[in-house]
């Protein structure tokens, strides 16, 4: 994707050929700026902090966390390590530990002498592999926006209702519940776009709307609460968002808000996809209610609200009453029954078992 004009993607090796690049996406709307991430202690915190963040992209950033560690300490213990203080940096998406896993299975038989160059080579093939990924959702998802936006009156958009930033910030590049919006976008189909600001982070008012502004995708930033009255009065044709983990069965868990959008959309008839990158299939779990660990996050980022004050300052304000408590699960699960479909690399399926099993059937279980 594109930012004022000029192809970028979310994370890059640097040309000193030690350390990586990534957005900070901490700066975003207001300050685009880049940061340089030459230690494993580094990359980690850029994942605690998100400074980067979005499932793919966590995974992402993470198997280069692991090339940093082994520069400095390519052994046994010190390629367990980097491992084990990467995954400890964020609980819920599971990309983290499908990267890890993937990359401890392939560089934990090598000789330490090798392990550091085959392991920046892992990180980047992941890239372009979860590229590639993301523009197969945005292809398998096209079809299904053509046919909701050929039930509208002639010259009328496609209304999209989107939540948090599942979008190619999230990723290395294409976003996975955006890249069929960029797609249709780009092929001509009139699209506009309910952007919730999603609470308490912003990632939709401050990184989705950026996106969609930097490629000119119409957009409009609303309140969390706002999607329901919207799809009581017609104003919402689909609600496509992403996913952090997904289980076996079918249910999605993404960021928080997520679940009542979901109920407001089987209330009224609207369509509901998730955006399911195969990487965020947890083929572990049956039940994301009970068996997904839910991230608690920091009660300051409810109590505290960071923004561009009008003399162009970057200012912070509290917005609660000293001593009030403040709860802060980072993400929700819609159970599978409130899922439309499931929108994979793949294909489109039913958000069920069988549905999923269909689409990788070298997941099913050995006869």
């Amino acid at each position: 994707m594109k930012v004022k004009g000029h192809a970028r993607r979310t994370i890059w090796p640097e040309s000193d050929g030690v350390s990586v690049g990534v957005i900070d996406q901490t700066r975003l709307p207001h300050d685009f700026a880049t940061l340089r991430l030459g230690t494993l202690a580094e990359a980690a915190h850029a994942i605690r902090s998100m400074q980067v963040r979005g499932a793919p992209l966590i995974g992402a950033t993470a198997a280069y966390g692991l090339w940093l560690g082994l520069r400095a300490d390519p052994t046994d213990a010190g390629l367990q390590q980097a491992r084990t203080t990467l995954l400890t940096t964020r609980p819920t998406a599971v990309n983290l530990r499908w990267a890890l896993d993937r990359a401890f299975a392939h560089l934990q038989p090598l000789p330490p002498a090798a392990r550091a160059a085959a392991a920046a080579a892992f990180a980047a093939a992941l890239c372009d592999e979860d590229v590639a990924i993301n523009r197969g959702i945005g292809e398998a998802g096209l079809p299904l926006l053509r046919a909701l936006a050929a039930k509208k009156p002639a010259g009328r958009p496609l209304n999209i209702l989107t939540h948090c930033n599942a979008g190619w910030l999230a990723t290395v590049d294409w976003g996975t519940a955006t890249a069929p919006i960029y797609l249709a976008h780009d092929a001509g189909l009139p699209v506009h776009v309910w952007v919730d600001e999603t609470r308490p982070r912003n990632q939709g008012a401050s990184l989705t709307a950026w996106e969609l502004l930097n490629h000119g995708v119409p957009h409009t930033v609303i309140v969390d609460n706002a999607g329901g009255h919207l799809m009581q009065h017609g104003e919402v044709d689909v609600v496509l968002v992403g996913t952090d983990r997904t289980t076996a069965h079918g249910d999605v868990c993404n960021k928080i808000g997520t679940y009542l959008k979901a109920l407001a959309a089987h209330d009224n008839g609207v369509p509901f996809y998730a955006a399911v990158p195969a990487p965020s299939i947890d083929w572990t779990i049956c039940d994301g209610v009970r068996e997904i660990p839910i991230e608690e996050r920091a009660a300051a980022e409810i109590t505290r609200l960071t923004g561009r004050a009008d003399d162009g300052r970057m200012t912070t304000i509290t917005l609660t009453p000293e001593g009030s408590a403040a709860a802060n699960p980072g993400f929700d699960v819609t159970p599978a029954r409130l899922v439309t479909g499931l929108i994979t690399e793949r294909g489109v399926t039913p958000a069920t078992a069988g549905g999923l099993r269909r689409l990788f059937p070298e997941k099913a279980p050995a006869p």
